[in-house]
């Protein structure tokens, strides 16, 4: 509408991303250097962080450009996917043949072909990476999940490079506890700071350059510095409020936008009145009172200055007093003569307080130490080291009774329902779920190795590896131990139906009869139970009690711990003393 006016080709400041108006300020081109940095580094997390309307789509189109051709990339617009979804989604982007479903999906399903396609790439040549745009708003399950795709790797690197875009609340996001695990595979991250005052102008100018202005430039510096500082420097609101400021120039026939004009722009694009400053009357109200209270401030300094003085002169006086009564009273003794007849004002000393009785000591317990055992490298501690899981879990199915031999052991416990489960957890879940578990623990050479937690104390734990036994405190634990675990669970008859809201099912009678034997009350009967809302609530209550995340889905660990309450048969973790035992 007003580009002719202004001797423009087209109107500059349009907010879709079209690539003539690219313009990468000093920020962005720092940002595109970590996005490229990240893609040469191995593989991991690569983090992008900015404002709304900062720039990082930008910078990411830019980034796409750059990719060379050797370089798959999947690009996801909305995260707000589940893992199923999420999962689906990348396969669709890497262009992944998925078959034909013939029963209910599982992630398995989605992961074992994304694994296959990410190998075979590698094997020719190619590099993966996913984009993954808005990324605040990603789930914790979606995020664990990408957090376990990039454990798919080689010698040399990780086979998937996953980037995340999102706003600043994606930092606080990955800073939480639980996301430990994911924040420690962030190889790289910046954050897309605003563009400065003189980069505004910068680009206010440029855009109008490339949009064919032939004429004087229509924003003066006064109404540059107000656009800055009504949009903070972000260049989406930057287009939208010089679009209206020269819509509003064009309607009066001015050549010139000023900053009545920028701010009138602002009230009707921002929705919300703009404070130009203060009127004189109360600008001078200002100035008396900042003088007022410079003179209030210096007169509370001159009191306190006085009332420090006299302060020292009464304490000196007392001082030189106590000083001639204490020779006075010395003369007195050392001439024979009273204490009362020498000074009479002597002061009478207080009578002595009886000394507190001594502590009782503490008597160390015999055949321990309380001294932890802190090491530097676990894996020195053993003298037969397990460098796979498989001989771990055969270790671990013997407290089972599986005797799996050479076998797999979590096929040859499926035949007695006792089912191998492995995940990313944390030290106090382990400690809820009482049960011994293969640790995956890194040595000081950066070698993985893995032992049995078979016993867990205040301060330290009991490690197995082929027989022999080793105690390390906590904190040396925590050095080598990165939250996966794996262990055997005892499934009820049924486990792995599809649970339906509001049916019925024989893994809900369990599930029902579980519960209310933990509640004290009596088992339903009569109808079969459903999986509805009060069941779906009685489950989260107690896993909140159990110590596991509230979420009403009768997951693996949810039957461990309504086991453990029903008196089902599983090996428990041995309960140390606060003392570790001597070796």
């Amino acid at each position: 509408m007003y580009a002719s006016f202004f001797g423009l080709k087209h109107e500059p400041f349009s907010i879709a991303p079209d690539p003539r108006y690219l313009y990468m300020s000093e920020r962005h081109r720092e940002a595109l250097a970590h996005l490229l940095y990240g893609l040469r580094g191995g593989g991991g997390f690569v983090l992008l962080s900015g404002e709304i309307g900062a720039g990082k789509t930008t910078v990411c189109r830019c980034f796409l450009e750059k990719i060379p051709k050797k370089c798959n990339v999947a690009y996801i617009f909305n995260p707000k996917l589940t893992v199923m979804e999420l999962l689906k989604a990348a396969c669709e982007e890497f262009g992944i043949t998925l078959p034909v479903a013939t029963r209910v999906t599982t992630v398995s399903d989605y992961v074992a072909p994304l694994t296959d396609f990410l190998l075979r790439t590698h094997a020719v040549g190619q590099n993966n990476v996913l984009i993954i745009d808005e990324a605040q708003n990603l789930s914790g399950r979606v995020l664990e999940q990408l957090r376990l795709l990039t454990n798919l790797e080689t010698n040399e690197r990780k086979l998937l490079q996953i980037i995340l875009i999102g706003q600043p609340e994606l930092r606080d996001i990955l800073a939480r506890p639980e996301l430990e695990q994911l924040a420690q595979r962030v190889i790289a991250r910046f954050h897309l700071e605003a563009l400065s005052e003189s980069e505004t102008a910068h680009y206010i100018r440029h855009r109008m350059v490339v949009a064919g202005l032939k004429k004087a430039f229509p924003f003066d510096r006064r109404a540059c510095r107000r656009i800055h500082q009504l949009c903070q420097g972000i260049p989406r609101r930057i287009n939208l409020l010089c679009d209206r400021a020269l819509l509003g120039a064009y309607a009066r026939s001015l050549a010139r936008v000023d900053t009545r004009m920028v701010d009138q722009a602002a009230k009707e694009v921002f929705y919300k009145p703009v404070r130009r400053g203060l009127p004189r009357l109360i600008r001078k109200l200002r100035t008396y009172w900042v003088a007022a209270s410079m003179v209030l401030i210096g007169t509370l300094l001159l009191g306190l200055g006085l009332v420090v003085f006299f302060n020292k002169t009464l304490t000196a006086s007392s001082a030189a007093s106590l000083s001639a009564r204490t020779k006075a009273l010395s003369e007195g003794f050392v001439s024979g003569a009273s204490p009362a007849s020498s000074v009479a004002t002597a002061p009478t000393p207080p009578p002595a307080l009886p000394s507190p009785p001594p502590l009782p000591q503490t008597k160390e317990p015999s055949g321990q130490s309380t001294e932890l055992v802190h090491v530097a490298d676990i894996g020195a501690l053993f003298n037969t080291v397990h460098r796979s899981q498989t001989p771990a879990l055969r270790e671990l199915a013997t407290l089972w009774g599986l005797s799996p031999g050479e076998a797999d052991p979590c096929r040859v416990g499926e035949k007695s329902r006792i089912l191998c489960f492995s995940n990313n957890t944390t030290l106090a879940v382990v400690r809820a779920l009482n049960r011994p578990v293969v640790l995956s623990l890194v040595d000081g050479k950066g070698q993985a190795l893995y032992p049995l937690l078979v016993g867990l104390g205040p301060q330290a734990a009991k490690l197995r590896m082929a027989g022999q036994n080793e105690y390390v405190s906590l904190l040396s634990l925590a050095a080598a131990w990165r939250g996966d675990v794996a262990t055997f669970w005892r499934a009820p008859a049924g486990f792995g139906a599809k649970i339906v809201d509001g049916q019925a099912h024989p893994l809900i009678d369990t599930i029902a009869a579980q519960l209310a034997a933990y509640q004290g009350e009596a088992a339903a009967t009569g109808a079969p139970a459903v999986f509805d809302n009060a069941l779906r609530a009685k489950l989260s209550t107690f896993q909140m009690a159990s110590g596991l995340k509230p979420d009403g889905i009768p997951s693996p660990t949810s039957f461990m711990q309504l086991n453990r309450v029903s008196g089902v048969d599983e090996p428990s973790l041995q309960r140390l003393p606060d003392a570790v035992p001597s070796p």
